[in-house]
């Protein structure tokens, strides 16, 4: 199932170039169910109350009316908050956990930089006064936000995206919740296998949040991709890293791995990621590269692994850990 945010819409969003490739790939070998977010799309969108709660219910709502008992859950944006809320309180219905260029915790709660709040507040009263009009500024720096290159046919897309999606004022309701959105204190809850995807580059969900996430979900494996656009496009250099990781996951990951012993319990989510890329025979350099950690940080982290696990050398590490099973993916 795939949760998204604002900018979908069931039944255009086949012959939209942002999102027919993502609905092929998703649809290759699995079913797929998806919806629209209260106020967008084919939902309605006269709606009292926004929130991580209404929108928890909404999924709720959909996975009982399918019948579905345990489904892997994929979660774009504002809906991998919704798709990770979702794992944390029914770990028995999801088998594995998908989040796309998501984020913890939105521009209006606590431990954001200054900046990035009056960044979100300047963009918000911009939605009053320009969502979905076919000329104006906040066209273009709305379109360079998601997709920050030259090609001028994005701008139009995304134009159209606003028109058809939501109205002016339901947008800015849903911009306004999705920055109050907090689910930290929900992410230790998660036990589904979790693979958190980021593009370096992106513009509306700044990289650190994506990792940010992926350290407090134990055990999640984090992908960093190059790119700047929001919404992966077939000609970003992070598309064909992104479906083959993302195919490897759904297919083999956790399906038939044994719990580690409990005396890897001990780690934090951050030091397993660690972990699992000493497992494979990388350098600490290569490391800091796969993870988006300088050197230092990586040698760090294992240092205090050794620690934990009393152990004394590298290759004892990584013979261990490839005995409880990291490193197989």
């Amino acid at each position: 199932m795939r949760v998204g945010g604002w900018m979908t819409h069931v039944e255009h969003d086949w012959d939209s170039p942002i999102w027919q490739h993502w609905l092929r790939e998703l649809t290759r070998e699995h079913t797929l169910a998806r919806f629209d977010m209260r106020g967008s799309g084919l939902s309605d969108h006269e709606v009292a109350e926004q929130g991580v709660e209404v929108w928890l219910q909404d999924l709720e709502a959909v996975a009982n009316a399918l019948g579905w008992r345990r489904f892997p859950l994929v979660g774009i944006c504002q809906g991998g908050a919704v798709a990770a809320a979702y794992a944390a309180r029914h770990p028995e219905r999801v088998s594995k956990l998908v989040l796309y260029n998501a984020y913890a915790h939105g521009g209006y709660t606590s431990d954001i930089p200054e900046y990035k709040t009056e960044e979100a507040r300047a963009l918000e009263e911009m939605i009053k006064v320009g969502w979905g009009r076919r000329h104006g500024a906040f066209r273009e720096v709305f379109a360079r936000l998601m997709s920050p290159r030259e090609a001028g046919d994005q701008v139009a897309w995304w134009a159209e995206l606003q028109r058809i999606t939501t109205e002016p004022e339901t947008a800015v309701q849903l911009w306004h919740a999705f920055h109050a959105v907090d689910i930290r204190h929900q992410l230790d809850k998660v036990r589904a296998p979790t693979l958190v995807v980021h593009i370096k580059g992106d513009q509306m969900v700044p990289f650190e949040m994506g990792r940010e996430l992926a350290a407090h979900i134990d055990g999640a494996h984090f992908l960093p991709l190059e790119g700047k656009s929001h919404i992966l496009q077939p000609d970003d250099p992070g598309w064909p890293i992104f479906v083959s990781e993302f195919r490897r996951f759904l297919t083999n990951q956790g399906s038939d791995q044994p719990a580690p012993p409990p005396e890897f319990k001990s780690l934090t989510g951050r030091e397993r990621a660690v972990l699992e890329v000493v497992a494979q025979g990388l350098s600490n350099q290569d490391i800091a590269e796969h993870l988006s950690i300088a050197p230092k940080t990586a040698r760090n982290h294992i240092s205090n692994i050794c620690s934990k696990l009393d152990i004394t050398s590298r290759a004892q590490l990584i013979v261990r850990a490839r005995e409880a099973g990291f490193g197989d993916h």
